[in-house]
């Protein structure tokens, strides 16, 4: 169709079956979908809400549409990451600070979309592998962050820090595990754990301790061209990767964790007026002493 720009031809849809509110979301998508001729695809379960649509594939799409909250945009944003595609997330959850959008908003920012009304967000992600011996596993991709953890009893591990290549040691100390996080990580579990706010459009990853052992120890902003390493010095102690709190794997006695900034990046789309600072008023209540505040 003339004037709908030939990049957000197809749509790929992904959520969580069981929001209120997402059958009609759904609907609106479809029959914006067929007036403006788009190409849908959804993945399984949505795929059977959405008459017509086709197979989800992320290497397909001009643009991914989530529906859910933080961690739905978060899995979306993983899966098409490696492809630069935009993303636009509709909150059906409850905080929702990635997310754009409200269910009530979508046929207005689609129409906005379409005529160009918009801007991309870029975030940069990481990558995060288990290194066995001199043996890399598979890399994560995380917007967020990834998190080394403890998996078993309640008791502090004894961690090592590492900074560069050839690695120079920053530290070591005991606590509950390590947060290394992305600019729009600070502002999940890092910021649960006394880590920074960082603006977006700061290059810079977070190394914030879990609950250290100590009062000499304190969150650590690094470059993005950094390689940080985590060695576990605790023997035998029961460890989980985490990524985006979501997908991960266990380490074993003598693994390291390695992490840097990943090739791919996510688009997030934003409108006119939305900004980072205003989200951190709306949804933290940042800056807002109280309900009498001028």
């Amino acid at each position: 169709m003339a004037g709908v720009p030939s990049r957000f031809r197809r749509i790929g849809l992904v959520g969580r079956a069981g929001y209120p509110g997402l059958d009609s979301a759904l609907a609106t998508v479809r029959h914006f979908a067929d007036a403006q001729h788009l190409e849908l695809s959804a993945e399984e379960p949505l795929r059977t809400l959405v008459p017509g649509a086709g197979e989800f594939r992320p290497d397909t799409v001009d643009l991914l549409l989530t529906f859910g909250g933080d961690g739905t945009l978060l899995r979306g944003a993983r899966l098409v990451a490696p492809h630069h595609t935009p993303v636009l997330g509709v909150n059906l959850g409850y905080l929702g600070f990635l997310t754009s959008i409200a269910p009530g908003e979508l046929r207005v920012s689609l129409e906005r979309l379409l005529a160009g009304d918009f801007w991309l967000d870029q975030r940069f992600t990481l990558e995060a592998r288990v290194v066995n011996g001199r043996r890399p596993g598979a890399a994560y991709v995380a917007l967020n962050d990834a998190v080394l953890h403890k998996g078993g009893f309640a008791r502090v591990i004894r961690l090592a820090v590492f900074v560069g290549d050839p690695a120079e040691e920053v530290g070591s100390y005991s606590a509950d595990g390590i947060i290394l996080a992305t600019p729009t990580g600070s502002t999940a579990y890092s910021l649960s754990a006394s880590g920074p706010i960082v603006v977006p459009a700061v290059e810079c990853i977070l190394a914030t301790p879990i609950c250290p052992h100590t009062l000499a120890v304190r969150p650590l902003v690094l470059p993005a061209t950094e390689t940080i390493t985590v060695q576990v010095l605790s023997p035998s102690e029961e460890l989980v990767l985490t990524v985006d709190g979501q997908e991960g794997e266990a380490l074993q006695a003598g693994d390291k964790l390695v992490v840097r900034r990943g090739a791919a990046s996510v688009p997030l789309v934003r409108f006119p007026g939305q900004s980072f600072f205003s989200t951190l008023r709306r949804k933290l209540a940042w800056g807002i002493e109280g309900e009498g505040a001028r």
